[in-house]
């Protein structure tokens, strides 16, 4: 007979592993009805990837029945230490059996009984019965090592519940000092253990508990001798506690006796059953692994929103062009180009097509310069289904082909949905609204090292069109969906347009001089080597500055200075412990100098001159339109938002940045505190909106309000600096600490201030009162053009993740709306340049700021005309403010 594989599992101890693996994620987790689901994503995760592939022949998950056991009766404070089970996990268990079982797994608990002894009583039972099983046991206990055997091996998990060390006899040896399995019961009993709550011997620790059974093996042979160890304190402590190191031995000792009341044929492994599993993932809204059961064939199961029957296509060649002609109304047009950086990335094939009429598919890139698809894409306007418009845009540019105004991009749409979900493949993207008929990237061609084009043309073709299907089959729903939450118009008035806007601006690039930014360079490596060289003779030694543990041993053994903080490698030399040493020691104050020069030489510096294209001189930025929550762009590859300015050397850095043309100005126009004049629109605040309408410093008009000066007092740089900060802190929801820590007060004061503020200002008060109420019962918030940002932690017990939540409720509607209007400002303004006819070129957004290249002889059109497109781009309550620069270079224009 065959050796059969009898699987055992802790269910308990592998269930609060999960929880906490994915603990990070708890609030994020749910599905519709509001059930975490993190505990139960983890678990599915360990049932998938380790036990489905086992197929063992026999399976049981025990569980634990409840707190109280035959241990809690022989020791009152058996588990007493351990902290009550989080309800975010307790509601899970119902449906981590039910998933259990659902897999085709026997799931069993006993009352009086922990599930160790289940397991105990079961690896007995099989392994005396039959010598034809192995038993396997999964856990993330340690005790159950006192199981194992030639017959039964031990699976501790590591991390998470994936990664598990083996336990068989011979390890257990090497493992334990020489410790056999047999013993790890009397190690416990002289140890005790603080995770269970039993006592052990005094002062008896893990490696005198090992050498004290090499020597006798067993706890009754020690005790039988115990006369025959030399006096000490050790000796003393075994003799007294001698009771309770054999209560100890009876509390550790797994049952192998336990009153089962199934055999070994109850536990048949059967499989998942997929008929009830997929309505059960639906519930919990798994939408991964539904997807994954559709990938594995078991289609009929799953009830998506796409055809079931299979997508046909025809390979696109120069002899049957003429086909493409024939297509008409929803044509889904993809480009593969593997690489984030479309800029760059090889095009390695397309699709265009439907399913009515046929998906045409090639690895062919030129075929997309025929006359037969120039002359298709020619009158698909408004009738193009895409993926990513911007990156499209961009990919036939570069073929000299112009991208018409396109009717549905499942990108833009997605994360107008929900914005927590901003995936950039589009596999994902599908199954998270419900459709798995076509897999991720990852799935196909692999991740990193292991990535690949698939060289099989019908793998490649296939996945081609099912990604062109997939656009295709959800663009209806996902407009409907957009309808129905208010947002068509967020899509199709600002997002799409805005896509367009976007993919000229990444074309155009901007002019770097190359021989300035390496001249500036230069100028910082020769700080760098000051500070080095002062930092050196400050420590009295050389070494490496960058080495947060080399640095922590000067600043903290060496120098003696005041450790605030440890990480778990050492000292912390965090920004934050360094500014508060740095008026301590001159040392602390030139490293952290350092480091900021350091950054600008390798980020601002050497990033730049990497990236500059040999061709034209320019750096050429991709404007991440679907990555933030507030609906704020960002800018990678290079990040031209985040060139430092508070610095002179950061500010000097913005000189390499040049027209393309000479005899040309970069010209520059940003919003004046245009998050202040958004939230006095919102709170509809009268005092805060008078300061505006009268045109005041509003910096000023507060610090008036909360230092209670009259009129005619004037309010000095210090007070206007506090009140920035408040009035900048209310916005972010800031608390006393933060804003004491921000301007150097007293709590007790910060706190006087933030309420006088809102004495002051009781609109901004109500306004987000009303605000954290109305996301609390929605579960999201809304900016003025209806863009909404979902808050799952807005209800969480967790106070820390619920005063996040409650923080980002009051910030997304004003910083989000701020957004929306620089991006219409930024559709009208290239309007009206396109209208106008001008050479003026839009180059950048950084944050409120545009930036912008034109010839000298434009210049006055342009000081009036941005400011006067920026300052209408909506109707506020009060005026919207714009200033204008320009100079020679982006620093001059400063």
């Amino acid at each position: 007979m065959a050796t059969q594989q009898l699987l055992l599992i802790d269910g308990n101890s592998l269930a609060f592993r999960a929880f906490y693996a994915m603990h990070s994620q708890l609030e994020r987790m749910k599905n519709q009805a509001g059930l975490h689901t993190n505990a139960l994503v983890a678990f599915n995760n360990f049932l998938d990837s380790l036990i489905d592939p086992m197929q063992p022949d026999l399976a049981l998950v025990a569980w634990d029945a409840g707190k109280t056991t035959f241990r809690t009766e022989k020791y009152d404070n058996y588990k007493e230490s351990r902290q009550s089970t989080p309800p975010e996990l307790s509601e899970q268990f119902p449906y981590l059996r039910q998933m259990v079982e659902l897999h085709g797994i026997k799931s069993y608990e006993l009352v009086d009984y922990e599930a160790d002894d289940i397991i105990g009583t079961i690896a007995k039972l099989a392994t005396t019965t039959s010598e034809d099983i192995k038993v396997t046991i999964i856990t993330g206990d340690k005790d159950y090592v006192q199981l194992v055997s030639d017959r039964v091996t031990v699976l501790v998990t590591k991390k998470g519940v994936t990664e598990l060390e083996t336990y068989t006899p011979t390890s257990v040896i090497e493992k334990y000092d020489g410790l056999a399995a047999t013993q790890i019961v009397d190690m416990k009993a002289l140890t005790g253990d603080t995770a269970d709550n039993y006592p052990g011997v005094t002062k008896i620790g893990p490696v005198t508990a090992i050498k004290l059974l090499n020597e006798w093996q067993t706890l009754e042979n020690l005790y039988e001798h115990i006369d025959e160890l030399k006096k000490s304190k050790m000796k003393e402590n075994l003799i007294n506690d001698r009771e309770q190191a054999f209560m100890s031995q009876d509390l550790a000792r797994i049952r192998a006796n336990a009153p089962v009341d199934i055999t070994l044929a109850d536990l048949t492994y059967q499989g998942p059953n997929y008929a009830k599993i997929v309505p059960f993932y639906q519930e919990l809204n798994f939408k991964q692994q539904l997807a994954k059961l559709k990938a594995q064939g078991h289609m009929d199961a799953i009830n998506s929103n796409s055809e079931q029957q299979a997508v046909t296509f025809t390979e696109l060649t120069v002899d049957n062009l003429n086909e493409v002609s024939k297509l008409t109304n929803d044509i889904a047009l993809y480009i593969e180009a593997p690489s984030a950086n479309y800029h760059l990335s090889e095009m390695v094939g397309f699709v265009l097509g439907n399913a009515k009429q046929g998906y045409f598919v090639s690895r062919n890139i030129e075929l997309l310069l025929t006359e037969q698809i120039q002359t298709l894409l020619a009158k698909a306007a408004n009738q193009l289904n895409v993926f990513n418009v911007k990156a499209l845009y961009v990919l036939l540019q570069r073929l000299g082909l112009t991208l018409p105004r396109v009717k549905f991009d499942l990108l833009l749409a997605s994360y107008l949905l929900n914005t927590n979900e901003n995936s950039n493949d589009l596999g994902l993207l599908a199954q998270q609204h419900e459709y798995y008929d076509v897999s991720s990237d990852e799935t196909v061609y692999g991740r990193g090292a292991k990535f690949k084009i698939p060289t099989d043309d019908h793998v490649f073709f296939n996945h081609l069109v099912q990604k062109a299907h997939a656009l295709n089959q959800l663009a209806h729903p996902l407009c409907a969906k957009l309808v129905e939450q208010e947002q068509m118009a967020l899509y199709q008035s600002i997002e799409l347009p805005l896509a367009y806007v976007l993919a000229k601006m990444e074309i155009a690039g901007i002019c770097i001089d190359t021989d300035v930014l390496s001249a500036q360079g230069s100028k910082l490596k020769e700080r760098l080597s000051e500070y080095e060289q002062a930092i050196y003779q400050q420590a009295g030694q050389e070494f490496n500055i960058q080495s947060p543990k080399q640095l922590g041993v000067i600043l903290f053994e060496k120098l003696g200075l005041p450790v605030i903080k440890k990480t778990k490698t050492g000292y912390s030399t965090a920004v934050d412990v360094l500014e508060q040493l740095a008026g301590q020691a001159p040392i602390v104050e030139n490293v952290l100098q350092y480091r900021q020069v350091a950054k600008l030489q390798q980020t601002y510096v050497d990033g730049l001159l990497k990236v500059v294209h040999s061709t034209d001189s320019k750096v050429h930025t991709r404007f991440q339109q679907t990555l933030t929550q507030t609906g704020r762009l960002s800018s990678v590859d290079p990040n031209l938002q985040n060139i430092p300015i508070r610095l002179a050397e950061g500010r000097q850095i913005r000189q390499a940045f040049v027209p393309s043309h000479p005899d040309w100005i970069i010209f520059g126009a940003d919003y004046s505190q245009i998050e202040l004049r958004v939230l006095a629109h919102i709170t509809g605040d009268q005092h805060l909106q008078a300061a505006f309408l009268a045109n005041e410093d509003i910096h000023a008009a507060t610090a008036k309000r909360i230092f209670s000066l009259r009129s005619d007092q004037v309010v000095d740089a210090n007070m206007r600096r506090k009140a920035k900060a408040v009035n900048f802190g209310i916005v972010y929801g800031i608390s006393d600490y933060g804003l004491s820590q921000s301007i150097g007060v007293s709590r007790k004061e910060a706190q006087q201030m933030i309420e006088t503020y809102f004495m002051e200002y009781p609109g901004v008060k109500a306004w987000i009162q009303n605000i954290v109420e109305e996301a609390k019962k929605a579960g999201f918030v809304e900016t003025l053009a209806k863009r909404r940002r979902y808050l799952p932690e807005i209800n969480a017990k967790n106070f820390n993740l619920r005063s996040f939540a409650e923080r980002t409720a009051m910030n997304t509607p004003i910083q989000g709306s701020a957004a929306d209007i620089i991006k219409i400002a930024m559709i009208n303004m290239q309007n009206e340049l396109t209208k106008r006819g001008l050479q003026a070129k839009m180059l950048l957004q950084v944050h409120d700021e545009l930036i912008f290249e034109a010839p000298k002889s434009e210049l006055a059109i342009l000081t009036e005309l941005v400011p006067k497109i920026m300052d209408s781009a909506v109707q506020l309550d009060v005026p919207l403010k714009v200033e204008s620069h320009a100079g020679a270079t982006w620093f001059d224009a400063k």
